[in-house]
Parts: C-alpha cells; structure tokens; sequence
C-alpha cells in the first residue's frame, strides 16, 4: 500500500473518529471509552489503535477539569500508602492482617501519613506479596 492510500485512510478515520487521536468534550471521551470497550474484546489484534486512543484518554483525564479534584488528590499521595491500600484492598486485609509492619495502631498511622513506611516494612511487604519494592516509591 503506498503512502497515499495510507493518508486518505487516516485522514477518514480520523474525520469520523477524532476523539481516537484528540479528545476535546465530555462527549468526545465518552466515545473513546465505548470504543475502548470494543477494542480491548479483540486486544491482540487491536493493539496499534488501543495505544494511540488510551494516549488521547490519559491525555483528556490528565487535562480536563472533571479530573483535576482526583489528579491534585494522586499527585499529593504518598506512592508507598496508596500502595500498601491497593494491597489491603486486594487480599481483603485489615490493619490487623500486616505483622510486616507491626501493630494495627502502627499500621493505621502509616495509611493517616502520620508515619511512613520502613525500609524493613518495605522489604517485608514485597517479599509476602511477591511485588517490587519499586511499587512503594
């Protein structure tokens, strides 16, 4: 296929689809979601058009006014607690489930920010739970 045809097909796609490569309304993004739907049914053979449409996605929800309360909420957490909550979330696990860390008292602290989470707790953490210590920063 030369170049020519290959523009006019994506200069169509793009005219009836431009939410695949700029999101720029509410409305915009709803579609981009519903086809996201659509296309993670076929992923292996959907893939180029997957990244290019979660790119205008991740573009839109990092941009867009709707997002900005839960962006300023991610960018202020602490990577090490949000992961030790994904983690409790996970495993169904309460704050007395983490002899890792120490007592539920200590464990409660760490999830308010009013203490961190150690070296030892970090290596502990990832060896029961098989992740990368890397996660926690």
């Amino acid at each position: 296929m030369g170049f020519a045809a290959i523009k006019e097909q994506a200069f169509e796609l793009f005219n009836q689809a431009p939410f695949i490569s700029h999101i720029s309304n509410e409305a915009d993004y709803a579609q981009a979601l519903a086809l996201m739907d659509e296309l993670i049914e076929d992923y292996d053979n959907q893939k180029p058009l997957i990244d290019m449409l979660s790119a205008s996605i991740v573009r839109w929800e990092d941009k867009s006014p709707e997002f900005k309360s839960f962006n300023d909420r991610i960018e202020k957490l602490d990577s090490g607690v949000a992961t030790l909550k994904v983690i409790m979330e996970q495993h169904e696990l309460g704050v007395a489930d983490l002899p890792e860390i120490g007592s539920k008292s200590l464990v409660s602290r760490i999830l308010n920010g009013e203490r961190r989470l150690t070296r030892n707790h970090i290596e502990a953490l990832s060896k029961r739970f098989n992740i990368n210590p890397a996660l926690f920063f």
